[in-house]
């Protein structure tokens, strides 16, 4: 590519929008087992997760009304209408500097008592239990569940779902010795 990338005038290539979609279904496996192994209201995603919690309480104040409704159900067009952009924008700022890769995007679950759904893993809409956002958005909406306990569910959903994976996977291998055996 000759001269200085314009990311605001690239073309969306095939090639770079596979590898971006393959990095944040990484991360959301990723977290999803961290979300198995960690009791959410004592993960630390970031050295700033103190930082970043008080700043979205100060910018969002609406995500913990309700008994934290808008935290527990994302609704897509707070995080992506004109004045959420805006928002969020100012919330970005603070951490251009102090966070690798802040703007990247990623998965994140629409409900937190939900998992990752099978159509999550692609750019979907928030009723398919899934919404691209950036890293700091992410931090910001996850953060706040794993101190607020609102990530308490999907904790034991994936805890069940690691025993069942390891029950089936034991299962396999004993039908494979068995029929090692047989022969």
């Amino acid at each position: 590519m000759a001269g200085k990338f314009d990311p605001q005038n690239a073309q969306n290539l095939m090639e770079i929008e596979k590898q971006f979609a393959v990095k944040a279904v990484e991360q959301a496996q990723t977290y999803w087992n961290l979300l198995e192994k960690v009791q959410p209201r004592e993960l630390k995603l970031t050295q700033l997760d103190e930082e970043i919690f008080n700043h979205t309480k100060e910018l969002f104040p609406e995500l913990f009304e309700n008994d934290n409704a808008k935290l527990i159900k994302l609704d897509e067009d707070f995080l992506k209408s004109e004045d959420g952009k805006k928002r969020w924008r100012e919330f970005h700022t603070a951490y251009e500097k102090k966070v690798k890769e802040h703007n990247f995007g990623c998965l994140i679950r629409t409900d937190a008592n939900e998992e990752y759904g099978e159509k999550s893993t692609i750019f979907v809409k928030t009723n398919h239990a899934g919404i691209v956002v950036t890293r700091m958005q992410f931090y910001a909406v996850e953060i706040a569940r794993n101190r607020l306990g609102l990530n308490d569910k999907a904790h034991e959903i994936a805890k069940e779902e690691a025993i069942k994976e390891a029950a089936k996977k034991e299962k396999e291998a004993k039908a494979a010795s068995k029929k090692k055996g047989g022969k």
